[in-house]
């Protein structure tokens, strides 16, 4: 019994010394590092939700953009709608050119000055609005281009913007997802050393009980007759009191200076 209460005190001290060792080694990521951790997973959970916030402002711009192309997109079909209907309207003007043109040669044939010079007048009235159905026609062309090329550039540059995004919250969920297992093994580690010490003084415990019950029963004096146990030297004998603590952890006797 007494060689394996030593060897479990012994087995007890080193545990209790490595307990110690991992506990100073571990304690400033125990507690200040959790803590750390905490804040460092608060700081990414604020950044993903920044990041969040962010995406939903960029969809939402996208989706403002793609509202703004569909606004250009009708305006663009009005447009051409209203480019066909002059274009139409040219064709009727040239035909109307061209009678006028008849009408001319055949008003300077039949020779009425007065209904030449109104024809001559409304042929340059015609021409004048060709030319500005022509320029207004133009300019509508020109503007169509320019909408489809910004809209060409607004996609491009909200598609690379919202896959940056995307990336950048998938490396935070992977670095929490790293930190929190790194935690979660910290704590087992820490809970089977604990385990390990609970179930170390359980048996030291024990045994130390047995060891000062058979101390009680053993007689005052090996060499005296057994009826002398009762004498007064028994009862100074201060091997047959029970063994008291020195202190916490420690037993005095065998052993001591041992902390458990």
């Amino acid at each position: 019994y007494l060689e394996k209460v030593r060897q479990l005190e012994r087995d007890n001290a080193e545990l209790e010394t490595k307990i110690r060792e991992f506990s100073q080694c571990q304690e400033p990521l125990v507690c200040p590092d959790y803590q750390s951790y905490f804040r460092t997973i608060e700081e990414l959970q604020q950044k993903i939700l920044c990041t969040k916030s962010e995406n939903v402002r960029l969809v939402t711009q996208i989706d403002n953009a793609k509202l703004a192309a569909d606004d250009f997109r009708i305006k663009f079909e009005s447009e051409h709608a209203l480019r066909q209907l002059v274009e139409a309207d040219m064709c009727g003007m040239h035909k109307l050119l061209d009678d006028m043109t008849l009408a001319k040669s055949d008003l300077e044939a039949m020779s009425c000055s007065e209904e030449l010079q109104c024809c001559q007048s409304e042929i340059l009235e015609l021409r004048c609005t060709v030319n500005a159905l022509e320029v207004e026609r133009q300019a509508l062309h020109t503007l169509k281009d320019c909408l489809q090329n910004s809209l060409c550039e607004s996609e491009a540059r909200f598609g690379t913007e919202l896959a940056q995004m995307q990336s950048l919250i998938s490396n935070v969920e992977e670095q929490l997802s790293e930190i929190r297992a790194d935690l979660e093994r910290q704590n087992q580690e820490y809970q089977v050393l604990l385990d390990v010490k609970t179930r170390l003084e359980g048996e030291i415990n024990t045994y130390r009980n047995l060891l000062e019950s058979e101390d009680c029963k053993l007689p005052c004096n090996p060499c005296a007759t057994p009826a002398s146990c009762g004498t007064s030297a028994c009862a100074s004998r201060p091997s047959c009191a029970p063994r008291t603590s020195c202190g916490s952890g420690s037993v005095c006797g065998a052993g001591a200076g041992t902390r458990f």
